[in-house]
């Protein structure tokens, strides 16, 4: 089977300088229509759970993708928000589906992952997500950050790649990111909690640039945005009529701290894993959820298979971490959700 191309040399270029790159043509349309089938039947799912249960009446099975759970959000916020806790947050909803793994295993996007880590033998990194960004809704607004922000200070040194996917044309109507260019090269910057919705937050005297040069990441379905961990980038209102579905996916060289190989093993009555798992798994960048190899020239069959990934998922699900995201940083106002990276 004929290799998928790489980047480009002037793409990895524009990708090491400016700290990002928009390939608009990763992925054919259809390669992504498996994960929204999939993530369409989550939410239909989960409405009719909610439906049997009496908490809502007009499940509006009429709406296509990118309108029905806008319009039960807009029947009532609290059924909105728990199809939306059912399908994102820091595990469960899409994740362990074989949709989503063909995602994130995809030879297009591994090829291009592969060129500019410069690395053979990458890890899918534990840390990704999925973003419904409801029209008109506050908390998709995310203030600027580095993804690093979230991660170990371990890692504060080592490259590990974002790869942002509209499931939709990304555009600034529906609330696509703004990135700031060349600022990955000062490091991480100070960040704080209490940002909205419980992000963390880069406060504006200590962005490493000034916000009015921000770029616009607009980006069609089919595209990714690729960015290091030290981009510091943030998320703009949805103003349109539809749902601004993404995925965010992350990837990291076998040489970068990771938990591959790593299982948390037996639990205490509370949910932690063994004082020795934890003494061992600090080596990751994200220590609660489960790395797993994805490509590998020197042992192929290491390779984690679909099944194997779920297992992982699941033996980390199942295990409470002492890790805080928050931890390293100065308390701002008051945090009322869990630490995550977003978009």
């Amino acid at each position: 089977m004929k290799s998928p191309p790489p980047l480009t040399l002037e793409q990895v270029q524009h990708f090491h300088d400016e700290g990002y790159v928009i390939v608009p043509d990763v992925f054919a349309p259809a390669d992504l229509e498996p994960l929204r089938r999939e993530l369409h039947a989550a939410v239909d799912e989960k409405v009719r759970a909610l439906h049997a249960e009496g908490r809502l009446t007009q499940l509006h099975a009429n709406l296509d993708f990118d309108h029905r759970l806008a319009a039960l959000h807009r029947d009532s916020p609290v059924n909105g928000e728990a199809v939306m806790k059912h399908l994102e947050g820091l595990r469960g909803g899409g994740c362990h589906a074989p949709e989503m793994f063909g995602v994130i295993t995809h030879r297009q996007l591994l090829a291009k992952v592969a060129s500019l880590l410069g690395a053979e033998e990458i890890v899918g990194s534990s840390v990704y997500r999925l973003r419904p960004k409801l029209p008109n809704l506050g908390r998709g607004i995310v203030p600027w950050h580095q993804d690093s922000g979230y991660f170990a200070a371990a890692c504060d040194h080592q490259l590990i790649i974002t790869c942002w996917i509209p499931l939709v044309d990304a555009n600034v109507a529906n609330g696509c990111m703004q990135i700031l260019p060349r600022a990955h090269r000062t490091g991480v910057a100070p960040h704080h909690t209490g940002g909205n919705a419980g992000f963390l937050v880069i406060k504006d005297d200590d962005l490493p640039d000034d916000p009015r040069r921000a770029v616009t990441a607009a980006c069609p379905r089919g595209g990714v945005v690729f960015m290091t961990n030290l981009t510091p980038h943030c998320s703009t209102p949805n103003t349109a009529d539809h749902i601004r579905w993404s995925i965010d996916l992350r990837y990291q060289s076998a040489e970068v701290p990771n938990n591959v190989g790593l299982w948390p093993g037996e639990t205490d009555a509370a949910g932690f894993a063994s004082s020795e798992f934890y003494e061992k798994v600090t080596v990751a960048c994200y220590p609660p959820e489960a790395d797993f190899l994805v490509h590998s020239r020197k042992e192929p069959a290491a390779v984690t298979d679909h099944a194997g990934y779920v297992r992982r998922r699941e033996a980390y699900d199942r295990t409470r971490s002492k890790f805080s995201a928050y931890a390293r940083w100065p308390q701002g106002l008051p945090s009322t959700e869990p630490a995550r990276s977003g978009h």
